[in-house]
């Protein structure tokens, strides 16, 4: 089990408590109120929720400040650095 959070007992709970939660959160943010525990405890429950998250931005700066390399949706089987500092920025594929 990735998560006790996944257990079938809890992962009830928090479907059943997901539409109060995210009101509760959506009603401090429109009024001004820091809430930041529900905030990035509802985040997180999301991302564990979430088949697949927009880390694109991410990998892609940890490409431009270290060859880091990146995959690609589309291929993954493909390994990706861009140029950066080229004109044009040329997309190469290492395997």
């Amino acid at each position: 089990m990735p998560s006790l959070l996944t257990a079938p007992t809890f992962a009830d709970a928090l479907r059943d408590a997901l539409p109060a939660w995210r009101q509760v959160v959506s009603a401090a943010a429109l009024a001004g109120v820091p809430a930041p525990a529900f905030a990035a405890s509802l985040a997180y429950v999301d991302q564990l929720r979430a088949e697949r998250l927009p880390a694109a931005l991410i990998q892609g700066q940890r490409d431009f400040f270290g060859s880091h390399t990146y995959h690609r949706v589309d291929d993954p089987d493909g390994v990706y650095h861009v140029l950066w500092a080229e004109p044009g920025r040329v997309e190469e594929k290492w395997n």
